[in-house]
């Protein structure tokens, strides 16, 4: 088998972005980092037959990728996307993912799949990369109600020895322990990007207070105060919204600080799983704050992406 390693050291243009999880949600987000370049990952292919492909600068909005290390990827993608419209579309919605910092190479993992570096032959993650931050982030995939979806599933992919893969050529911890003490759903900063993102891999934004919350199994139950506001289109009518009673899935040990706080307004968003409404994003209602005050500006007209066909 003819093997050749590509050094990423060749495709140095780094930059860096600040971007949003999931589920990412996702992402599924926290504090905005900067995206990360992918300059220290090695590419290892062999030789076999492949689909006629073109090579396409990589655009600034697609945001996933752009400034991940390379300048150029290859269309059809990996997912077989034929479209850079598709493209985009598809990839917006696994951002929150890399917010979440779940792994520190969810971005390369995700890009090899949406944006391929262009090279002469078309190179995927490895198996064991997949595994590596499907096993990280896929718990907080499942905080907000998404399983890890089948066109990621890992066994689709090559191992390291034996054929064409991507693999990482040094060792970094995740900087999830970072932020691993507060629930998920609860540890968001205010950013009017990652809260508009949020609402997006939600099926209901609204305006509410707590009432109380109790421990029910491994999930927290929160009860909410009698009045409440759809904020934004929302599939809850008006019965569902006045007795709607939600979940922290996986919460019933971990903190979050407004739920412990009933005087406070809240944005508060959610989507209905197995018969019952989770808590997917609470933010402070601050009217005061600039950040808050752009998503009042943007929620009602905000266009989000299909979240539905990814995350299935």
């Amino acid at each position: 088998m003819l093997s050749i390693f590509y050094s990423m050291q060749a495709l140095r243009a780094r930059a860096t972005m600040r971007e949003m999880f999931l589920l990412a949600s996702l992402a599924l987000l926290s504090r905005v980092p900067s995206i990360g370049s992918s300059s220290d990952y090695e590419y290892v292919w062999s030789a076999s037959s492949h689909r006629e492909s073109r090579c396409t600068e990589i655009p600034e909005d697609l945001r996933l990728c752009h400034g991940i290390g390379y300048t150029r990827m290859l269309l059809p993608n990996l997912l077989e996307h034929e479209s850079m419209a598709e493209v985009k579309q598809q990839a917006s919605s696994w951002v929150p993912l890399v917010h979440r910092r779940c792994h520190a190479d969810t971005q390369v993992f995700l890009c090899s799949l949406f944006a391929p570096v262009c090279l002469e032959k078309k190179v995927g993650p490895c198996r064991l990369l997949c595994e590596s931050v499907r096993d990280a982030c896929s718990p907080i995939m499942e905080a907000f109600g998404f399983g890890w979806p089948e066109m990621l599933n890992c066994s689709r992919f090559p191992l390291e020895e034996k054929d064409l893969c991507i693999t990482k050529n040094h060792t970094e911890k995740s900087k999830e322990s970072e932020h691993k003490a507060a629930c998920p759903q609860c540890d968001f900063e205010m950013n009017a990007d990652v809260i508009l993102q949020n609402m997006c891999a939600s099926e209901f934004t609204i305006k509410a207070k707590i009432k109380k919350t109790k421990i029910q199994n491994a999930d927290k139950k929160v009860m909410l105060q009698k009045k409440k506001k759809a904020v934004r289109n929302t599939a809850l009518n008006n019965q569902e919204l006045k007795k709607l009673v939600l979940y922290l899935k996986t919460g019933a040990h971990c903190p979050c600080q407004q739920l412990d706080n009933t005087r406070n307004h809240y944005l508060i968003m959610g989507r209905e799983v197995e018969k019952r409404y989770i808590l997917t994003g609470i933010h402070q209602w601050d009217e005061e704050n600039a950040e808050f005050r752009k998503v009042l500006n943007e929620i009602k007209t905000y266009r989000c992406s299909a979240l539905d066909s990814l995350f299935k």
